[in-house]
């Protein structure tokens, strides 16, 4: 992708800046510093933040800096004085102000449709995480304020959909009456977190909330009260509940900013989320359109790889769920956009987890449990794949492992849009260990919450019959059947084609039928 500006492209497929047709002459350093600024276009990028992409850790002065930027002038036909492509603002940074337009770069010439402007990491979501205050009876804490600032930064940016701004970006805002203002209009931020530590003995309070820049309105705000040994091991447990309600909050708030635009002259970010919103809708009707949108943003946006993993995922779920066809070739199709994602980032935890819930339909367990387990190493704030790991355990057998892993899952989720998922899939381990009345308690718990799925209420049904109750399990069956009507116990026979082991395939439909489910519908 080349982008122009004046008479100037800058192509970053081959790392070339070209002025008037000619190419010009500019150093590595200057060229990163540009690059930096381009991408960052939206908001005024601190100088700090522009030494530590550029620079890391070796030490240079901001002299350095400014002879990039004037390097870069040189090169684009500006100037102090004029700054027409780079804007100094005193006091905080530069910003790149030139108007841009994308067209392909020279070597890569293949053409998208015109229909949807494409730009998926500028339109990614920027979250500023200001300074937790310290809010202890004596000084001598401040330090654990500023580690948990900076647990949370860290833990937030594992979260690879999401672009965190750096400690240093936000550095002289926290307190300030205009910051909510000055991230959005000088950052790009959409989003804020903030909040407060206080320490007192063996005595931990956290308060934590997420505002929308924009609408400057809270989201989400919470307070966490914890007695502690070891001070460590529950900031790092707080920072990981702080960041597993944090991200969920972002998406929800995304997909709602996408869902009320129109569907015409979409950015590509844009018709993504609309995706996961008629996904996360969790009915026939949006999961159908959802895998079509995503599809769309696959043949528009080849190298978009989040549209390939979630295109997957929502294949899937139309499997197990309602009526896309689970065959072993859009299984594979599944496992290959998933692939495709990860090769594209396989740093990123979501990629891994969505591979090995295509691997988990596909009945490849142990790639499945790999996929998952590798996913929680690089987020462990990452609720999905603690659940992912517990399906795997429990299709294997392990199903003590397994109840474990859900637990953490539904601990870390309690804001999770999956949350109810979290509890019915966990019901499974506990309904095949035998643990009937917990397996009960988990599935009310999950009918409790909206969006919840007529498989909730199979589990109940199954586990009633199994520990005796088939009176009370035959009193569920026809709320079952009014969630889905043509649920039999040869639809549950062909949805459970995930399951490979025949005793758990056994004691499930033997459970419908004490019940009194028809064989067929």
């Amino acid at each position: 992708m080349a982008l122009r500006f004046g008479e100037c492209v800058l192509d970053r497929g081959l790392m070339e800046l070209r002025r008037a047709g000619r190419a010009v002459p500019i150093e590595p350093r200057a060229m990163q510093v540009l690059l930096h600024l381009v991408d960052a276009r939206d908001r005024v990028v601190p100088k700090e933040e522009l030494l530590d992409a550029v620079w890391g850790s070796r030490f240079v002065t901001e002299s350095a800096l400014s002879s990039q930027i004037r390097a870069i002038r040189r090169a684009t036909g500006d100037s102090g004085d004029a700054q027409r492509v780079i804007r100094t603002v005193h006091g905080r940074g530069y910003r790149f102000v030139a108007a841009v337009r994308e067209q392909q770069s020279e070597d890569t010439p293949r053409a998208r449709p015109a229909e949807t402007v494409v730009d998926t990491d500028r339109d990614r979501p920027v979250i500023a995480v200001l300074p937790f205050a310290d809010v202890s009876s004596t000084a001598e804490h401040a330090h654990v304020a500023r580690g948990f600032t900076q647990d949370v930064i860290a833990t937030l940016s594992k979260h690879r959909w999401l672009r965190v701004l750096t400690g240093a970006a936000t550095a002289g805002m926290s307190g300030a009456p205009d910051a909510m203002a000055r991230m959005r209009d000088e950052l790009g931020a959409r989003y804020a977190v903030e909040g407060s530590v206080r320490l007192d003995g063996d005595r931990l309070r956290v308060s934590a909330s997420l505002t929308d820049t924009t609408a400057r309105i809270c989201l989400w705000a919470d307070t966490f009260d914890r007695t502690f040994g070891d001070l460590f091991s529950v900031l790092d447990e707080v920072t990981d509940i702080v960041v597993a309600t944090v991200e969920p909050q972002v998406g929800l708030a995304e997909r709602h900013r996408s869902s009320s635009r129109p569907r015409t002259d979409l950015r590509t970010w844009d018709l993504f989320h609309q995706g996961t919103y008629q996904f996360f809708q969790f009915t026939r009707e949006g999961n159908r359109e959802a895998q079509t949108l995503l599809n769309r943003c696959r043949d528009i946006e080849p190298e978009f790889a989040d549209a390939h993993a979630w295109w997957a995922y929502s294949v899937v779920l139309g499997m197990v769920y309602w009526d896309t066809d689970p065959t072993v070739d859009l299984l594979d199709a599944a496992r290959d956009a998933t692939m495709t994602a990860l090769r594209a980032d396989d740093q990123n935890a979501v990629f891994h987890a969505l591979h090995g819930r295509v691997q988990l339909a596909r009945r490849d367990y142990a790639s499945a449990l790999a996929a998952n387990q590798r996913a929680v190493s690089l987020n462990p704030a990452y609720a999905t794949a603690y659940c992912g790991v517990g399906d795997s355990l429990c299709y294997e057998g392990n199903y003590a492992d397994a109840v474990t892993q859900f637990e953490h899952a539904v601990a870390l989720g309690s804001h999770d849009p999956q949350l109810w998922a979290f509890l019915t899939y966990g019901a499974l381990p506990l309904l095949f260990a035998g643990r009937y009345d917990k397996a009960i308690d988990w599935t009310v718990r999950a009918a409790a919450i909206p969006n919840c799925q007529y498989w909730t209420t199979a589990h109940r049904v199954v586990a009633l019959a199994q520990s005796g109750q088939a009176h009370r399990a035959s009193a569920e069956v026809p709320a079952l059947l009014e969630q889905c009507p043509e649920f039999s116990i040869d639809y549950a026979e062909h949805k459970l084609f995930y399951l490979k082991r025949q005793d758990q395939r056994a004691l499930y439909l033997q459970g419908l039928r004490s019940a009194g489910v028809p064989q067929g519908r």
